[in-house]
């Protein structure tokens, strides 16, 4: 099977199918660091990333920023001091979509 981090997005429509949760699981399972939460009941993936200082956190949601564009799939990208907190989803079908466990991975692989 081909690692997440290694797919691209597929353009998502407003009647893509969600992500179920058998299917969540075993993708999720690429990606154990990420936590599945639930806002507003639209599900998500959710990883607070930390770093020694602001300028490493802040270089590091400018790869995220990059790594969206290129995906064309956009996460909410949060700066802190120290810290980045990365929230996937897909906005069109309100939840999530194989895309946002495909970001998922590809963030992590920005560490590497």
């Amino acid at each position: 099977m081909t690692n997440l981090h290694e797919l691209q997005c597929e353009a998502c429509r407003a009647d893509a199918p969600r992500v179920e949760q058998d299917e969540a699981s075993t993708l999720q399972a690429s990606i154990p660091d990420w936590e599945l939460i639930t806002v507003d009941g639209i599900d998500q993936l959710h990883r607070e990333f930390t770093f020694k200082n602001f300028k490493l956190a802040w270089a590091f949601s400018n790869e995220v920023a990059t790594l969206a564009e290129a995906e064309g799939h956009h996460p909410a990208i949060l700066l802190e001091w120290g810290k980045v907190s990365v929230t996937w989803w897909t906005h069109k079908i309100k939840g999530l979509h194989k895309n946002d466990f495909i970001c998922a991975a590809k963030t992590d692989a920005l560490l590497r």
